[in-house]
């Protein structure tokens, strides 16, 4: 069992019978030395990410999930369909919102972890960092600034983040796909 102090980021627990896991946790000092955990939680079946808040009385149970390795095929009207990669016939469907904003990172056979809860597949994990070709960049304009400018550029996948003014078209670049913003330049 869980105590609400235990809901550290990162962590997974069972609540109302539905897996979910921490993304923010702060404690809360409030009157007469009660303290609140205040986090924010994504549910692991949705996708949906809320605020709440957990009293020193709660306890949880931690989520027991089974992980495998899937590979992604293709994308049609927001339905992401994968495959198990040691079972290539076993296909499965999930929506973009489940996943979140990583989701216009994906690229066709691309290997993540599948994860299980009571057997049935809910979600997708993706590495912390990847790499995409850019496909289309403006060129940079240098004006008077103190500061290193951004410039949008267009990813293989389509999805559409800012890049330092040196990235160009052909380049491939490390994105962080938890923050969405540009890491690094690759060099071949």
């Amino acid at each position: 069992m869980l105590s609400y102090f235990d809901l550290r980021k990162g962590v997974k627990f069972v609540l109302d019978g539905q897996p979910y896991e921490v993304l923010e946790f702060q404690q809360i000092g409030k009157a007469q030395d009660m303290f609140v955990a205040r986090t924010k939680i994504k549910n692991l079946m949705t996708g949906k990410v809320f605020d709440k808040n957990f009293h020193k009385d709660d306890a949880f149970e931690e989520t027991a999930l089974d992980k495998f390795e899937v590979k992604f095929i293709y994308n049609h009207r927001g339905k992401l369909v994968f495959s198990e990669l040691k079972n290539p016939s076993k296909r499965f469907e999930l929506n973009e919102e489940q996943i979140g904003p990583a989701s216009k990172f994906l690229k066709s056979n691309q290997l993540l972890t599948g994860i299980k809860f009571e057997s049935k597949i809910i979600n997708v994990a993706f590495p912390i960092k990847i790499n995409l070709k850019v496909q289309g960049a403006p060129p940079g304009l240098k004006g008077d600034r103190a500061q290193a400018g951004t410039k949008p550029a267009t990813l293989e996948t389509g999805a559409k983040i800012n890049v330092p003014l040196f990235i160009e078209e052909g380049d491939i670049i490390e994105i962080n796909t938890e923050t969405g913003e540009y890491v690094r330049r690759i060099k071949e």
